[in-house]
């Protein structure tokens, strides 16, 4: 995915030579952007501070791959977002755009509060962030996994660790788990994009 980058330009009677010079005299820093992975001189993923003004994908709720409960009196809501640009060309081809960086931030979750009386709400806590990299030219098999510290630059999760390989053996499209992305799913299915051992699992579990 190519950065989108937008120039407003009004230029009347004004000759290229002196278009060329008022841009290089300009002290305007060119905007970056922030849909697209951002790394500093070492390598590690800079967090995207504007993610929440992406495109929301969906939330899941106490949601584990293993088949141990989550603790006990600790709730946890997992909420998945993309960028605009990337959404847009998933919705056309059914796979994600090179340079997609999708991010899941996991924030508290609470009965009791203001006037609720049943179900769960999402509260201020941040439990954390954690961001699927779509980078091919980076990455092998293409994608990375990191795990953010606040909002500090975060390192790549080593490939032997286990998300890779749950990715890669049932993730719905595109080694993402879209089968929890409800504005998605239909999306892959139509364009038949989905990973068929996806498939064999959604057989199995039925």
């Amino acid at each position: 995915m190519k950065p989108r980058l937008t120039f407003s330009l009004a230029v009347v009677g004004v000759s290229a030579l002196a278009l060329l010079g008022a841009v290089a005299g300009s002290a305007q820093p060119v905007a970056v952007d922030p849909g697209v992975p951002q790394y500093d001189a070492k390598g590690a993923l800079l967090f995207p501070a504007n993610y929440r003004e992406w495109v929301f994908l969906s939330s899941g709720l106490n949601m584990s791959y293993n088949p141990s409960p989550a603790t006990a009196g600790m709730d946890m809501f997992g909420n998945t977002f993309a960028p605009r640009a990337a959404y847009a060309a998933f919705q056309k081809t059914g796979v994600w755009p090179d340079r997609t960086v999708l991010i899941l931030e996991n924030r508290g979750g609470a009965t009791k509060g203001s006037i609720n009386k049943h179900g769960q709400f999402q509260t201020t806590e941040m439990m954390g962030a954690e961001a699927h990299v779509k980078d091919t030219a980076r990455f092998e098999g293409g994608w990375g996994f990191f795990a953010f510290d606040g909002d500090k630059p975060a390192r790549q999760i080593p490939y032997a660790a286990a998300c890779y390989a749950c990715h890669q053996a049932h993730a719905a499209a595109d080694t993402t788990f879209v089968q929890f992305y409800p504005t998605l799913l239909p999306v892959a299915t139509r364009l038949k994009t989905l990973n068929p051992a996806y498939l064999t699992d959604e057989a199995a579990a039925k």
